[in-house]
């Protein structure tokens, strides 16, 4: 068994389908597209729909694997791969915006091959018995593993953001014209990498737009959600706020951890067994707009948010970035540079 991982091919500058008609050859392979996995049922149907779509798109052998929680693993996912057909090359591509724990350590081992850097949490590298990474299905493959890099802060998220910020301000109850400021939010991780792909995608979006644009993190990384819209409110005067969770899929954290921070939903009444935003909370409304739905949050009093921070006025909070269409372009044109 041959396992690699590989870096892509810089040296070709083809994209689309020239790229398509000059690099394929008649070797068989199979794409694994790798989610982490969600306890909701949400970030499934996500991940199902941006396979299916990216199948409809190349008709690759597709399969999507998740690291943990979710069906099928990734074991169970290259096996389904091998079983549809004689292949003797997988392209992996984690499906993260950004890279991290997961990406650089735990998937690689996983698939077999050597993380990419030391594990912060472990540097021994000897995981306790009850470690998720000491009891997973082990990857039988006979050929060659092209691990490839997660999505990164590509220049199309930004138009991405800009529908979802363009839908939310066509629910708003505010004039069309009204001061309206963008918080960009990312989870955050132990790693720098979360935070260089959040502030990459900052930094892009800010030059793009003439509103007033703040970043905040979930956990684990500064500045906070709170502390984010405190930055924002300590430099310009709006009086309309749309949070855009710069997530892939909806999950526990777009549906509950983040909502709960800016005081969308309130989490002592929340139920269990549903997570999804459908809470109402004191004076909190709820607008449904077109593809996606957003909190209107209307305050009547000052609320505040986090860390104290205040802010008087309507916040509407979007959908993550989904099963967009310009994300399956992403992600074809990435796996498309490895087919050789």
């Amino acid at each position: 068994m041959v396992l690699n991982s590989n870096q892509s091919n810089e040296d070709t500058n083809f994209t689309g389908d020239n790229l398509v008609m000059s690099k394929i050859n008649s070797d068989e392979f199979g794409v694994l597209l790798i989610a982490h996995g969600s306890s909701l049922p949400y970030a499934e149907e996500t991940f199902k729909e941006i396979a299916n779509k990216y199948k409809v798109l190349t008709d690759h052998n597709t399969e999507v694997g998740y690291m943990k929680v979710a069906k099928p693993s990734i074991s169970e996912a290259i096996k389904s791969l091998s079983d549809k057909g004689d292949i003797n090359k997988i392209i992996a591509m984690p499906v993260f915006l950004a890279p991290g724990i997961h990406t650089n350590i735990d998937i690689p081992i996983i698939l077999g091959l050597e993380p990419k850097e030391t594990d912060p949490r472990c540097p021994d590298g000897n995981y306790p018995d009850n470690h998720y990474l000491s009891v997973i299905d082990k990857v039988t493959f006979n050929g060659e593993i092209n691990f490839i890099d997660c999505i990164g802060p590509d220049p199309t998220i930004i138009d991405i953001i800009n529908k979802r910020v363009s839908l939310a301000i066509k629910s708003s109850k505010k004039d069309i014209n009204s001061k309206t400021g963008i918080l960009l939010v990312s989870h955050g991780s132990r790693l720098n990498y979360n935070r260089e792909f959040i502030t990459d995608i900052y930094n892009q979006y800010k030059t793009q737009t003439d509103f007033t644009v703040g970043q905040g993190f979930m956990e684990l990384c500064e500045p906070t959600i709170s502390q984010g819209i405190d930055k924002m409110v300590e430099k310009d005067d709006f009086d309309r706020l749309v949070v855009v969770p710069v997530f892939l899929a909806p999950g526990v954290h777009t549906t509950r951890d983040i909502p709960t921070i800016l005081g969308i939903i309130d989490e002592e009444n929340l139920d269990s067994s549903d997570h999804h935003h459908s809470h109402n909370h004191h004076n909190h409304s709820h607008s449904h707009h077109e593809q996606g739905h957003f909190h209107d949050h209307n305050h009547g009093h000052d609320h505040v948010h986090g860390d104290n921070v205040d802010f008087d006025g309507e916040i509407l909070y979007t959908e993550p970035l989904g099963a967009d269409d310009l994300v399956i372009d992403i992600i074809k044109e990435r796996i498309e540079k490895e087919i050789d």
